[in-house]
Formats: structure tokens, sequence, C-alpha cells
């Protein structure tokens, strides 16, 4: 993944707050998502998935050419269906889309 400051595209930045309980399931899901569907969706650059230490935390990194691929890939009926199972998984959820701003 190369990461440039003031690069087209779009940066999406995705947290879940999981319990040590589920943590790995929904890192299954989350790798599955990426592995079958996210990684072959049109506009998809690259991607990272995070667990930390604690096992209470997951965090996705993703590139997409552009804003409106990223919304199209969660507009699918797949991923709809995919994103109900693993929302359930999770306390909470939340996806930021970003713009790079700097690289060091």
């Amino acid at each position: 993944m190369d990461i440039r400051p003031h690069q087209a595209g779009q940066t999406v930045i995705c947290t879940f707050d999981v319990t040590p309980g589920t943590a790995h399931d929904v890192l299954e899901a989350l790798t599955d998502a990426y592995a079958q569907v996210i990684s072959k969706a049109p506009g998809f650059v690259a991607a990272a998935v995070h667990l930390n230490d604690a096992q209470t935390r997951i965090a996705t990194y993703s590139q997409w050419r552009g804003r409106e691929d990223y919304q199209a890939m969660l507009r699918s009926p797949e991923m709809r269906q995919r994103n109900r199972v693993i929302h359930a998984m999770c306390r909470s959820f939340e996806p930021v889309m970003y713009e790079v701003a700097a690289v060091y």
C-alpha cells in the first residue's frame, strides 16, 4: 500500500468495538469479506485489518479510487447482508472517510 499526501481517491478507516469473546468471529467475518467481496469491488486499491492487543477494537484501513466506489460496494446486496452479520457481533461500528494530509 502506497500512502501519499494529497493523493487522489478515498481513504476509509473503520473501527469496530468488540469484546474478547467476539473479536475473532468479527475478524474472521471481516477478512472473509475483504477476500471474497471487498477486494474484488471496482475501485478498490488496498486495505489492512488490525486487531488491538486487548481484543476490544478492530480497525480497518482501505483505499479506494473514489468515494463512489466505496459507497457502491457497501450498497451491494452481498455486503449489506455481510454487514448485518458483522454489526450484530459488535457493540459499535464507525466508518469515517479521510483525505491523506501528511505522510512521514
